[in-house]
């Protein structure tokens, strides 16, 4: 997919033994979302969304610091393959799932291309700082999908 922003994003990729429409069915769930986040800032989803598609809207409550609540659009949606959403500052988070044998290799990527302000992100770190978290996240949803346990809070 070509791009009218220069290349601003950080990704990491895990392995996970299940198939792509078992993982893609808990990302298209934004009630899963806070079961799977690896940064511990998603609480709970607002409303009931229903299973996400593209152009679907769905809300977060969230804590950096304090509490918030945080719009989401869908923005790219190919079922069982990708999805990405973004919110009020146009920052995206991607998931893109590529089956392989014996399983189902995941990506999440954090874009900031778009983003309204990509020096605030910069300077604030989270290029550096995201990674980290997403392979929690990762991790967390690879315990989720593959053993049906939710993992304990990060």
């Amino acid at each position: 997919m070509a791009s009218a922003y220069p290349v601003k994003q950080v990704s990491v990729t895990r392995f996970i033994a299940a198939p792509p429409e078992a993982i893609f069915d808990v990302l298209a769930d934004p009630a899963k979302h806070p079961i799977i986040d690896g940064s511990g800032s998603l609480k709970k989803v607002k409303g009931n969304p229903g299973r996400l598609e593209l152009g679907s809207r769905f809300s977060m409550g969230m804590k950096i610091i304090f509490n918030y609540s945080i719009k989401n659009t869908v923005v790219e949606f190919e079922e069982g393959r990708r999805i990405a959403w973004r919110h009020f500052g146009r920052h995206i988070w991607r998931y893109t799932l590529e089956p392989v044998d014996g399983g189902t290799e995941v990506t999440e990527t954090f874009d900031w291309a778009p983003a309204i302000s990509t020096g605030m992100i910069e300077r604030q770190g989270y290029p550096t700082k995201h990674p980290t978290d997403m392979a929690k996240t990762l991790e967390r949803l690879d315990t989720y999908v593959t053993t049906g346990e939710v993992p304990t809070a990060p």
